[in-house]
C-alpha cells in the first residue's frame, strides 16, 4: 500500500514488482492505462517430499493433483490474471508447447487414493503444508488447498507458516511433507524448468528420482534438431507431471508494472522480466 500511494502521489516514477500491488485492488488497477500486465517465466507449484510417507506413493501425489481448482485460485486469490496451468513450463517459453499435466478428475483421484490404502481419506496420516509466511497470498492459497483436499478427498492437512530462512532450510533438508514452491526461469528455454528435477539436481528438493526422466532430458539437450528436442522435453515434462508427480503446478506468473508511458520511456514487459535502467528515461514535457 505504501508503494502504491507513493506512485499515485507522483513521488516515484514506476513500480516494477507485482508483489507491491495490493491484490484486493487488482481489478481496479488493471483497468488503469498506466498499469501494464505481461507474461513472464515463472511458475507456482506444490512440492511433495517423495521420501516421506504417504507421499512415497505416486498415487497419493497424483490424487491430490487431480482435485485442485486452478481457475478458482487465480480468480479469487491471486487476481492478477495469472494463467492457470497444469504444466510446469510457462506458455511461450522459447517457442516450446508444454504438455498438459494432471487435470481435475475427482473419480480418478478417489480411486487412486483408495488404491493407495486410504479410501475416502480413512487412515491418512497427519501431514503439513508449509509456506513462507511473509506473504498473505501464500497463506490464502494454502487455506484453499486445505479446504479442497478435505472436501474432495477427506484428507486433513495442517498449515505450517515458516519464516523465510527456515522455509528455505527445510526445503533443502527435505524437512517437510508438502510445500508451496515457485521457480523463475534463468533463460528463455524449457530446460531452465525441467532440469530442476534431475535425480542429482541441486534444486530438485523433492527426493524424486526417475532414470527415464533423466535420460529424456540428457538426450534432448544433446539433440541439435529443435523440433525433436522439444518433443523429448515434452515427453520428459509429461512424465514428471503425470507419472512421478513430485510437484503439482498451479499457475504461470505474470509481470505487472505501473508506469505512465507519456512520462517515462524504455520499460517494456518481457518474458525474462528484465528492465535495464540504462534504457529508461524521462520524456520531455
Amino acid at each position: 500500500h505504501t508503494a502504491l500511494n507513493l506512485y499515485l502521489a507522483g513521488d516515484v516514477d514506476f513500480i516494477v514488482d507485482k508483489d507491491m500491488f495490493p491484490t484486493e485492488l487488482a481489478e481496479a488497477l488493471r483497468a488503469r492505462p498506466d498499469f501494464h500486465r505481461y507474461d513472464y517465466l515463472g511458475a507456482y507449484f506444490v512440492r511433495f517430499n517423495c521420501t516421506r510417507k504417504p507421499f512415497t506413493d505416486p498415487r497419493v501425489r497424483r490424487a491430490l493433483g487431480l482435485v485442485i481448482n486452478r481457475p478458482r485460485i487465480v480468480e479469487r486469490i491471486t487476481r492478477m490474471q495469472e494463467r492457470p496451468a497444469s504444466h510446469l513450463v510457462p506458455f511461450g517459453t522459447g517457442g516450446y508447447t508444454p504438455p498438459a499435466g494432471l487435470e481435475p478428475d475427482l473419480p480418478l483421484a478417489r480411486q487412486l487414493l483408495a488404491e493407495a490404502g486410504y479410501p475416502g481419506g480413512a487412515g491418512f496420516p497427519p501431514v503439513e503444508y508449509a509456506f513462507n509466511a511473509e506473504s498473505k497470498l501464500h497463506e490464502h492459497i494454502a487455506v484453499e488447498l486445505q479446504s479442497t483436499f478435505r472436501e474432495a478427498l477427506g484428507i486433513r492437512i495442517e498449515l505450517r507458516p515458516l519464516e523465510w530462512k527456515t522455509y528455505l532450510n527445510n526445503m533443502s533438508k527435505l524437512d517437510y511433507d508438502m510445500m508451496r514452491s515457485s521457480w523463475i526461469g534463468d533463460y528463455n528455454d524449457p530446460n531452465t524448468f525441467l532440469d530442476l528435477f534431475l535425480s542429482n539436481g541441486g534444486n530438485n528438493r523433492t527426493g524424486w528420482r526417475d532414470p527415464e526422466f533423466d535420460q529424456l532430458i540428457h538426450t534432448a539437450n544433446a539433440t541439435l534438431d529443435r523440433t525433436r528436442r522439444f518433443e523429448l522435453l515434452a515427453q520428459a515434462e509429461a512424465r514428471l507431471l503425470r507419472v512421478g508427480a513430485p510437484i503439482v503446478p498451479l499457475y504461470s506468473y505474470v509481470g505487472f508494472y505501473a508506469l505512465d508511458t507519456n512520462r517515462i520511456t524504455g520499460v517494456h514487459g518481457n518474458l525474462v522480466d528484465e528492465h535495464p535502467f540504462s534504457a529508461i528515461g524521462r520524456l520531455p514535457r
